[in-house]
This record gives structure tokens, C-alpha cells and sequence, in this order.
């Protein structure tokens, strides 16, 4: 069993990982902005990720950062929430496991081209793409942090099924055998806590798509 922080925990994906997690028999503390707790966690502490302190994470086995932004005005605080939370976790054996996004993975074996700068990457996903791949940058020169960040498929499906399958890959953008990057939001639960269980990755960029 696993003691874990899920930050940001009212999102979609979030409350994904946190059922996952719980079902799973681990023990979650959910942090989040509203008043009201809507996951599965039985303890939810309502305060914002920039009010967090190293004592509110102290004695986690894991950090779970789900946070999100989609405005124009927002979008920098993908770098800044997570600078603040591995400011907080800095020389400590508390892992940090991110969820992250797709835009941020490489098309070339060389590692100079990302999808999102791809003929075909939509227009409106660019500037969240932009943002989420700095917040990646910054993050690898942590050498005093535990992270892991965990991209997801491309089609990234709130409301696909749970087939309890996915694949695992790493920095380069790959397809299923059908042809296809997509997975949904539970199978992409499923991936993120076998990696909070495992912990198999730490200080790496991997990737999951659904198989």
C-alpha cells in the first residue's frame, strides 16, 4: 500500500487515478481548490496548490500533480505549480509523478521534433502544448527531485471505456497495432498508479497508449 497526495484532485483525470489508487487498496489524500470533495478519497483537504508547504506533504510516499490550466492567462502556471511542488519535495524520497500531455513527445529518433510541432498537431491544442512541453523542460534539469511524468495517447478519451490494457512506450510518439494513439482516461489511471506502485521510472518522460 501506498500513501499518496493527489494535487489538483477535483479533474477529470485526477479523480481517474484516485479511484484506480483506492480500489487498489492504497491510501489517498486529496488536495483541491472547492469546497466540496467529488473523489474517491477519503480525505480531502480544500487548499490551493500554491498554499501547500513542505509539512503538507510530509510522509507521502508519492505526490501525485494533476493540475491543469487551459486559459491563455493560466497556461504559465503549468511551469510555476510545478516548480512550487519540487521546490516542496526538493532532496526529499517523497516521488513526484506527473500527469502530463502528448504535444511534449518526439516524432525523430534524434530527439529535435515533438508532435506538437507537427504539420498536423491542431492549432487549438498548440499554445496548452507549448506550455505543458516548458514545464516538461524545466523539470528534467531537477536532479534533486523524484519525478516521473507520464504522457498520454494523442486521443486522450474522458469518457472512453476501461479495458484494463495499455501500452507502455517512452520519448517518442507510437501507435497500436490498429494504427492508433488513444487511450481513455481509465486506462490511463490504470498505467499512472501501476507506476506509483512500481515506481519504475524515476527521473524519466514515459508514454502510454491504449492497446
Amino acid at each position: 500500500m501506498k500513501n499518496i497526495a493527489v494535487v489538483a484532485a477535483n479533474g477529470k483525470a485526477a479523480r481517474k487515478i484516485i479511484t484506480e489508487a483506492v480500489n487498489r487498496g492504497n491510501s489517498v489524500t486529496a488536495f483541491g481548490r472547492h469546497e466540496e470533495n467529488n473523489t474517491d478519497a477519503k480525505t480531502y483537504i480544500k487548499k490551493d496548490i500554491f498554499d501547500l508547504t513542505k509539512e503538507d506533504l510530509a510522509g507521502f510516499d508519492v505526490v501525485v500533480d494533476a493540475f491543469g490550466a487551459w486559459t491563455p492567462e493560466t497556461l504559465p502556471l503549468h511551469s510555476k505549480t510545478l516548480a512550487h511542488l519540487c521546490n516542496l519535495l526538493k532532496d526529499t524520497d517523497v516521488r513526484l509523478v506527473i500527469v502530463g500531455g502528448a504535444g511534449s513527445l518526439y516524432v525523430d529518433k534524434e530527439h529535435t521534433t515533438t508532435l506538437s510541432q507537427t504539420p498536423d498537431f491542431p492549432d487549438a491544442f498548440q499554445p496548452l502544448a507549448t506550455a505543458m512541453g516548458e514545464a516538461l523542460n524545466e523539470l528534467r534539469k531537477r536532479n534533486d527531485v523524484l519525478w516521473t511524468y507520464i504522457s498520454p495517447a494523442a486521443d486522450f478519451q474522458a469518457d472512453g471505456a476501461r479495458t484494463g490494457e495499455y501500452v507502455l512506450g517512452g520519448e517518442e510518439f507510437f501507435v497500436n497495432e490498429r494504427g492508433e494513439s488513444a487511450i481513455s482516461y481509465s486506462d490511463y489511471a490504470i498505467a499512472f498508479v501501476d507506476e506509483i506502485e512500481k515506481g519504475n521510472h524515476i527521473k524519466e518522460r514515459i508514454s502510454v497508449i491504449g492497446k
